[in-house]
């Protein structure tokens, strides 16, 4: 049998399990390749469409969007890919909080999204001046395979 102080011990864990995390804010110029779960506040510099398909007027058929747009703050800048409802908010000029972001991979190159497990919110007009000559997306990163290379360089030493 349980004692009353196991009781206690399991009910507040169970609070504990249950509360919040702060977020911690990142900076743009602290992303890196294949990371997730980034909070930051940025302000978008630029919305591009780039595809838009479907019949908005047909029930049945679900439109999609799909605009990059230039995000940044203090630190550098940053491609962002907006999916459908996304597309509304990111409108140059605005300041937003991403919340869970991920980097995705796009032909080597940095982007930064935000899938169904994460939220974006307009806020009020952030007072710094973005860092626009720092573009981590325009940074071309290359997938290499570590076993590959230390195979390699174990049968040179033959």
């Amino acid at each position: 049998m349980a004692t009353v102080q196991q009781q206690q011990q399991e009910q507040e864990q169970q609070i504990k399990s249950t509360e919040k995390r702060k977020p911690v804010f990142v900076k743009v110029d602290h992303l890196k390749p294949g990371t997730k779960g980034h909070t930051l506040i940025a302000k978008v510099l630029s919305s591009n469409m780039v595809l838009q398909k479907g019949r908005a007027a047909s029930q049945h058929l679900r439109q999609t969007r799909i605009a990059e747009c230039l995000i940044g703050d203090e630190t550098g800048t940053v491609l962002f890919t907006a999916r459908n409802d996304q597309v509304e908010l990111m409108k140059p000029g605005n300041t937003v909080i991403l919340r869970n972001a991920k980097i995705d991979m796009f032909k080597g190159s940095m982007r930064l999204a935000v899938d169904k497990w994460g939220r974006i919110e307009v806020t009020e007009p952030a007072n710094f001046v973005v860092k626009e000559d720092n573009n981590l997306s325009l940074v071309e990163y290359e997938l290499v395979n570590i076993v590959d290379e230390v195979e390699a360089g174990m049968n040179t030493n033959d």
